[in-house]
């Protein structure tokens, strides 16, 4: 009879911040996970947290409490982890988290805004998915204004680099002192891509700011600061990419 609370080891690997659970297969059937001093390479092995000692290269895998933050990212901070410039990093901004957290996505050097923090790696792998189109929320403020055909020409797409970079839409908000300011929604995120995309119709970003990531918005949280996503917004965040 199966244990009570028994759960698949790559899943279980996979809620200890290891990683997706296909890359926890590949550890899996490497030969570098242990079930109580036993290597284990066969997938779909089911285990029992309470009572199994589960180790993956050598070290004990405990589970830690999941946790997911959601920081208002300033400019002149960066998303890695590892920097050897040694820039201001996101995780640098979060205080007496005992948890290994790291960013979902990036958002570039000069850029601000919502990015989630979390040790969750069903989520983070989740939401990464090209498959969910999650679409992201903009503030740009562009120096000119852009003409009909510039936007139609964002929407249909813009070759750059071997990629073809689309905004789902654009909306202008106001004009401003120093320029215009945008909404522009992505449901992809290639590496600086609204950027690459103003550069290729000769406009300058003046700023950049990313206000939700699905239905988690950034809203009224101040520039540096942080805050645990709610149950209900995970629940939200959820339910949305099940629609994906």
């Amino acid at each position: 009879m199966e244990k009570e609370n028994s759960i698949r080891l790559q899943k279980y690997m996979a809620n200890c911040g290891l990683g997706s659970r296909r890359f926890c297969e590949t550890l899996i059937s490497a030969g570098r996970v242990k079930v109580n001093n036993l290597v284990v390479k066969e997938l779909g092995t089911k285990i029992n947290p309470d009572d199994d000692k589960i180790e993956c290269n050598g070290k004990n895998l405990i589970l830690e409490k999941l946790i997911t933050l959601m920081l208002n990212k300033p400019q002149k901070v960066i998303c890695s982890s590892d920097d050897p410039q040694k820039r201001i990093r996101v995780i640098d901004l979060i205080d007496d988290l005992p948890e290994r957290i790291y960013t979902i996505g990036r958002l570039d050097y000069m850029s601000e805004g919502l990015i989630l923090v979390t040790n969750d790696g069903v989520l983070a792998n989740t939401i990464m998915h090209p498959r969910h189109e999650i679409e992201k929320k903009y503030h740009v403020w562009i120096n000119k204004e852009l003409s009909k055909k510039e936007i139609d020409q964002t929407i249909k797409g813009i070759n750059d680099k071997g990629d073809v970079l689309k905004f789902v839409d654009v909306d202008i908000i106001k004009k401003t002192k120093d320029g215009f300011k945008y909404l522009v929604t992505l449901n992809e995120g290639k590496n600086r891509h609204i950027r690459r995309m103003v550069d290729k119709i000769d406009k300058k970003i003046l700023r950049l700011q990313r206000i939700s990531i699905g239905p988690i918005k950034l809203n009224d949280l101040k520039c540096g600061k942080y805050r645990r996503v709610k149950p209900s917004e995970l629940k939200a965040l959820r339910q949305y990419m099940l629609k994906k």
